[in-house]
């Protein structure tokens, strides 16, 4: 008797409720389709992108900024150099010399980033290189966010530092043993160079 009662209750409008479905002809709209174009603005949940900066590497001047647009950390670099290392160094080499994994196995070497032509383009402009890519590199604008995008940026300058940074700039007890290396490269038989990883 109870469940008698309650079935005059049960109603299916939210259920039959008025719908189309996506890709459904429409006899309502003059192009007969059900689907409609997204207003002219219309930005999707979480796609904003009102930094400009941000997310193009581009200032109000068009150009690229020579400023990193984000707080310059410990944690920035640490987080850049991972991603470089995952996305960057098959190709462009842990150092950022051109001479990665993909490299010795036939593929063209790109440049290195510690030439003079890349090692003066403003910081937007490997921003931009990793969002859209640039010769035979593609974008990785899928792969990366715009936060790694920045950071992996930040790394990049950081290794072009890590080869051109005058001494005096290198903490004291860095100093000592680059001097160390030095006199022992000096002082070899053979005039044999110092190992690779003491040069960097």
């Amino acid at each position: 008797m109870v469940l008698l009662l309650a079935a005059p209750a049960c109603r299916q409008d939210m259920f039959n409720q008025p719908k189309v479905k996506p890709l459904a002809r429409s006899d309502f709209f003059d192009d007969e389709m059900a689907a409609r174009p997204p207003v002219e603005g219309t930005v999707a949940r979480g796609e904003l992108r009102a930094d400009r900066i941000f997310f193009t590497g581009i200032g109000p001047d068009g150009k690229f900024v020579a400023a990193l647009p984000v707080s310059l950390t410990r944690a920035l670099l640490l987080r850049g150099r991972e991603r470089f290392d995952i996305f960057c160094s098959p190709c462009h080499g842990r150092v950022g010399d051109g001479r990665g994994m993909i490299v010795e196995r036939g593929f063209k070497e790109p440049p290195s980033f510690h030439i003079d032509r890349l090692r003066t383009q403003p910081i937007g402009y490997f921003f931009d290189v990793v969002t859209s890519g640039f010769g035979q590199m593609s974008s990785y604008a899928a792969q990366v966010p715009p936060a790694d995008r920045w950071a992996i940026a930040a790394y990049i300058r950081a290794l072009q530092m890590s080869q051109h940074a005058p001494l005096q700039e290198v903490p004291a007890r860095d100093r000592e043993a680059i001097e160390k290396v030095r006199s022992q490269a000096d002082g070899a038989e053979g005039g044999s160079a110092p190992p690779a990883e003491a040069r960097r």
